[in-house]
This record gives structure tokens, sequence and C-alpha cells, in this order.
């Protein structure tokens, strides 16, 4: 086609990778699609070489599969030869050397995107226009109208409303299957390994190719990386058949052990989907919608409790982080509520740490650019509070290192539930813990080099010490929490002598945590 007879570009994002949008209908000629793999994405923070890889790839399978259907696709390898790495010098030249008349996007689910692109259309000497990814379930203004008027922002309350809204799990009187809303309190079991886990569904690639790319153009990484075994879902068909999977092998068991945690188990009966959705590769309501149908022909097998807890989790919990985000950036990237200032410890880059909650939760993340959600809270996250390391570099850390994580998910996650700097708009109180939470949902305690019963002893679980030491610095913040009110009391009642020597160990291990 000669290259003038393009009259309108559009861009697609590297996690902007749905088949299924509306743009791609009509097979229309003068339309021309584009994506790239630029180090303006590859360089803002250090990310995990299986997160580059996993994005590259389905980028790439992205492209190949609108070719099959006839769309003209304009495709930058970080490598092309006019490839500038800048989104802007990019279209500049795009639109100047195929005489663009008209440049069209999709809305980003990134702040940074989202300001790029409008100050870039606001330059531009031709048409543009935005259009929604027809990927969430809410409009981003959706949650600020839910609340309106509101101090709290429960998400409870929205959840609700959304299983109202496309009729999830509800009777024919609009009555919650099960008779109540949330089974949370039948998914906190630890893992009782008489339920065993079938193997670990993987779809195995070769992509040594992207991986000596990025070595050749010098991408400063993360993690590791069996390039000739590559095991994340790159293309639709592959992210369906991992959620097939899922339901016929780990629905059964996902609500029970969704928070436990154990050495031999990195994924235990985890979906492993969030990649597939936070690259749009999956609907949400697909992916509800297949695990729901199973569980509706397999209700003799598979308990209620299993399915509305994977349910809450996607149209509940990812719709609300992604409705707070919008909500309060680009403030929120700037709170420090509890004034944390202290530096993230080198074992989150390395796993050498004497800590076995951390060392195994941190070397999986490095190995697998994966660790699920109470890993994530209870373990990384719990430390990094209790340390109170500032929440900028952990921030750093988690968008980096996890393969589903960005900004709209991982900030809210980060700073708001993990680490509170938010001052409670996501979550009410703190979620840390002494070690008592991680023996109870885990075997981690069990061959750790600490003693998790021991308080101040050389060999006490560093988190006990930790745990008082914060509630404690941080008085000020939660002697007026009614959730945090039964430990303050507790605090407020522990012996001066007992509780300085608890803050003494503590100080040490927040100077020098590489020590532990």
């Amino acid at each position: 086609m000669d290259k003038k007879s393009y009259k309108t570009i559009r861009l697609i994002l590297g996690d902007q990778l749905n088949l299924k949008h509306s743009w791609y209908d009509k097979i229309d000629g003068t339309v021309v699609y584009f994506i790239a793999e630029m180090r303006q994405e590859t360089d803002y923070v250090s990310h995990h070489i299986q997160k580059v890889v996993a994005f590259f790839s389905s980028m790439r399978n992205m492209a190949n599969a609108l070719r099959a259907q006839g769309h003209q696709v304009i495709y930058y390898e970080l490598n092309h030869s006019d490839n500038h790495q800048s989104l802007e010098a990019n279209l500049d030249q795009l639109i100047l050397e195929y005489g663009i008349e008209r440049f069209e996007y999709q809305l980003p689910d990134e702040y940074r995107l989202d300001l790029q692109l409008q100050n870039y259309c606001e330059r531009l000497d031709i048409q543009s226009n935005q259009i929604d990814t027809e990927h969430f379930l809410t409009t981003r203004e959706y949650l600020t109208d839910f609340f309106a008027g509101k101090k709290q922002y429960v998400m409870e309350y929205f959840y609700r409303e959304m299983r109202r809204k496309y009729n999830i799990m509800i009777d024919d009187i609009g009555e919650p299957l099960g008779g109540q809303w949330n089974f949370d309190k039948s998914n906190r079991k630890k893992w009782n390994t008489k339920d065993a886990i079938p193997p670990i569904y993987f779809t195995h690639k070769d992509v040594s190719d992207i991986v000596s790319l990025l070595e050749k153009q010098s991408v400063t990484t993360i993690g590791n990386i069996d390039a000739g075994n590559f095991h994340w879902p790159i293309s639709y068909d592959e992210c369906k058949a991992t959620l097939d999977y899922f339901c016929e092998n780990l629905l059964v068991h996902f609500g029970d052990y969704q928070d436990a945690m154990h050495t031999e188990q990195r994924f235990l009966f985890h979906s492993r989907l969030s990649f597939a959705m936070n690259s749009k590769m999956l609907h949400p309501l697909e992916v509800v919608n297949a695990v729901i149908a199973y569980w509706a022909s397999h209700q003799d097998e598979i308990d209620i409790s299993q399915v509305e807890g994977f349910v809450r989790q996607i149209i509940g919990w990812r719709e609300y982080m992604r409705g707070i985000y919008w909500m309060q950036m680009p403030d929120y990237a700037q709170l420090n509520t509890l004034q944390n200032t202290n530096p993230l410890p080198d074992f989150y880059w390395t796993a050498k740490t004497k800590m076995n909650c951390l060392q195994k939760s941190i070397k999986q993340s490095l190995d697998e650019s994966y660790a699920h959600h109470i890993q994530r809270l209870m373990i990384t996250g719990n430390f990094a509070l209790l340390a109170q390391v500032h929440p900028d570099y952990v921030d750093e850390w988690y968008l980096g290192i996890y393969i589903d994580a960005i900004e709209w998910v991982e900030i809210t996650n980060t700073r708001g539930m993990s680490q509170w700097a938010d001052g409670g708009i996501v979550a009410t109180k703190p979620y840390v813990s002494s070690g008592s939470y991680i023996n109870k949902m885990s075997n981690y305690c069990k061959d750790c080099h600490y003693n998790v019963k021991n308080k101040t002893e050389d060999d006490a679980c560093p988190f006990n010490s930790l745990y008082w030491n914060f509630l404690d610095d941080k008085r000020e913040y939660f002697q007026r929490n009614n959730r945090m009110s039964m430990m303050m009391r507790l605090l407020d009642k522990m012996d001066t002598d007992k509780l300085l020597a608890l803050k003494t160990r503590a100080y040490d291990i927040i100077s020098n945590p590489d020590a532990y």
C-alpha cells in the first residue's frame, strides 16, 4: 500500500492488547496501527527481565494477530532503525512520513502516559481522538461519583454494587447466591498438604531473541529468566488456556488457600492470570464468567466460597483500586502520611537475608517476577513498613519486580494498602504484624534462622520487635484509630523496660537490616 493512502494512525500501548476491541471490527486500509518497543518504557524504572520479555512478546503477537486479520500495522522493535525510543518522536515521524490526517489512541491507564498524550495532542496540527479501552467495568470517574459525600471509600459497598450491576452470583430476587456477599472468613486457611496441588500449567517458549536484544541494547533489568523455557502466557490463546486450567484444576481450593504461603509451593492455587488481564489480553468479565460457569456445573465439587473469593478480587478489588488511582492522582504518588524516610534494604534486590519468609518471597519474586498478594502485603510490604522505608523506594521496587505491575494497580496497593502512606484512603488500618501472623499462614518460620516466639533475644524474629517499635513510633497516628485500639491499649500497658528492649533491638535492625 502506498504510504500516502494512510489517513489515520492508531496507537496501541503495551498494556492495550485487547484483540476484541471495537477498533478491530472493521478492516480499513486507510488506518494503520502503531505499536513500539521503546526505551521510554523500559527505562523509567528498572523492570524485571521477565516483565519486559512478556510485554514485548505479547506486543509482537498482537501485531501478528492484527496483520492476520487484514489490518495494517507498523511495529517498531527496540532496535528498529527508525525507532527514536520516544512515543512523541516516533509519532511525529510517522505522521510526517505517511501524511497522516488523524491520530487516535485508547485512554492510557497510567497517569504519566495520559498526561503525555494529552499534551501531545494539544500541539498537533491534525485531528486527534481518544477512545475507551473497553476493558474495565467502570469508567475512571465511577468511584468518585459512587463515593461522593462519603468520608470513607469502603470497597465492600462498591463490590456489592458491581455484583448487582453485572448480575454476578445474584439470585432471582436480587440477593447474593449462598446467602451472603462475602466469604472472606473462609479464605484464610494455612495450606494443608493433603490437599494436593496439580502440576502447574506452563506454556513453554524460547524467548532468547528478546533476551539477546535487551542485552545488546544495554537495557537495565532485574531478576532472572530461563530464556529457553519462558512460561508466562503471551497471546490470547495461551491466556485462555491458563484460565481454563485454573477452572479445571485450581479453583476447587483457591478460596481456601488464597492467603496461604509455603516454601515448597510458589503458586499454590492461584490463577497466574494477573498479567493476562493487566495487559488486557483477557477481559475481566470473560474471566469471571468462565469461573462461574465452571462452578455452576461442578457445584458438588466446588464450594461457593472458592468462587466468591476469586470474583471479589477481580470485580471488587481490581476495579476499586483503579478507581482510587484516578480519583487521587497525581497527588497520591507523593503521599507519605507516616513520614517514613529509611532506604530499602539491599536484600530486596538480592534475597540475601537470614529471615526465611523474606528470603523465600524475594527469591521467588526475582525468579518468577511473581508473588501472590499475601507475600506482597504481609511479608515484603510488612517488613518495609515496619522498617519505616520511604514509600517512594517501595513503589519503585514493586513497580519494577512484578510482571503484572502497572502503576494504576501497583501504587494503590503499595502506597495505600501496604504502606499506609495515604493515611487510610484505601485501608482503614495499616497491615502490619509480628511474626505470629506469618507463622499462622505459612511454614516459613519452621526452618528460619530466627525464633518466631522470641522477642528481644539475639535469635528473636525481627518482625516481633519491629512491630511494637512501629506502633510506638507512630503512636500519634493510630491512638484514635478504632481498628487499632486493642493493640494500642496493649502498648500502653506494656512494661517500660520491655518496650525499651524491643525498641533497642528494632533500632538495630532498622539501622543495619542487611545484617539480618
